[in-house]
């Protein structure tokens, strides 16, 4: 049964609202003025994104038999937080924190590449619903939904891709250390995806 404790759930909030946050600022470009307009926005694509991310990692290290809990990072969040201002976001509030005696580097791998695969899913959904949108983007309605749709393809790949860097303690790291061609498989195409669909939305 998954289950989630009080404080596993208050860290996922705060994390989920510094990020949220975070984007905000980053994709307000120095205008502050809409801030309040654009970051309802961005928690939808930021939210869906960030939360089922670590909950991949969650429910596939419980499928494996462990105890895995999320727990923030405070010095991350600042690091989040602060990076936005200067064009770019370091995504790293928190992680899974998974409780065992000692873990195979393939179990490890398989758990680490669950939360980059779900945010490359999300963003192709994202975009599938985009696409889906026809005259409907003309209305006032429509025109939000295409913006929570165009940066939730966009945060997405981005998180996808970020989080598959080898840089410890990121999940490319963990990927890389069980297998290098599936590594270099899946941030390559991640990669691509923020390239090429940065380049058309």
């Amino acid at each position: 049964m998954f289950r989630f404790t009080k404080k596993e759930i208050r860290d996922l909030i705060i994390s989920f609202i510094v990020i949220a946050l975070g984007f905000t600022i980053l994709y307000s470009n120095g205008d502050y003025s809409h801030i309040g307009l654009v970051f309802p926005v961005v928690m939808i694509g930021v939210g869906l994104g960030f939360i089922f991310h670590e909950l991949g990692h969650k429910f596939v290290a419980m499928h494996y038999g462990y105890y895995a809990e999320y727990e923030l990072w405070p010095t991350g969040l600042i690091i989040a937080l602060a990076s936005s201002f200067f064009g770019f976001i370091f995504a790293a509030p928190g992680a899974v924190v998974i409780y065992s005696q000692g873990m195979e580097e393939k179990t490890n791998g398989i758990i680490s590449i669950a939360g980059p695969i779900v945010n490359i899913v999300l963003g192709l959904i994202f975009f599938l619903i985009l696409g889906s949108l026809g005259d409907f983007i003309y209305t006032d309605v429509g025109a939000i939904v295409y913006l929570i749709c165009v940066l939730g393809t966009r945060i997405n790949f981005f998180l996808a891709a970020f989080n598959l860097l080898p840089i410890p303690p990121l999940d490319g790291s963990k990927v890389m250390a069980w297998s290098i061609p599936i590594w270099l498989v899946t941030f390559a195409i991640a990669a691509l995806l923020v390239l090429f669909f940065g380049g058309i939305l």
